[in-house]
């Protein structure tokens, strides 16, 4: 039964989720809509690296977003690491 009290856990509902991938080895790279998307996903994978997307999320952006908060459902965002060696 988790404690919601528990430090840990109230640090852990603190850490935004890039801040998790980025704890997890990930690099976030951009953020795309398809065809744009795809083309990124499959190159990323051919030069060996490990994909993965994300929602994506207005509030956790820097750039101008106005444009794709309009439709975020169209976009990703692309966070890229070294395959593990299993």
């Amino acid at each position: 039964m988790l404690d919601e009290n528990d430090p840990h856990l109230k640090e852990l509902n603190k850490i935004t989720p890039a801040e998790r991938l980025s704890s997890e080895g990930w690099k976030k790279q951009a953020t795309y809509d398809d065809p744009r998307l795809t083309e990124m996903v499959e190159m990323y994978q051919e030069i060996g690296l490990e994909v993965h997307l994300e929602p994506f999320d207005a509030e956790n952006e820097k750039d101008c977003t106005t444009c794709m908060a309009s439709m975020p459902d169209l976009y990703k965002t692309i966070y890229t690491r070294p395959r593990s060696e299993d």
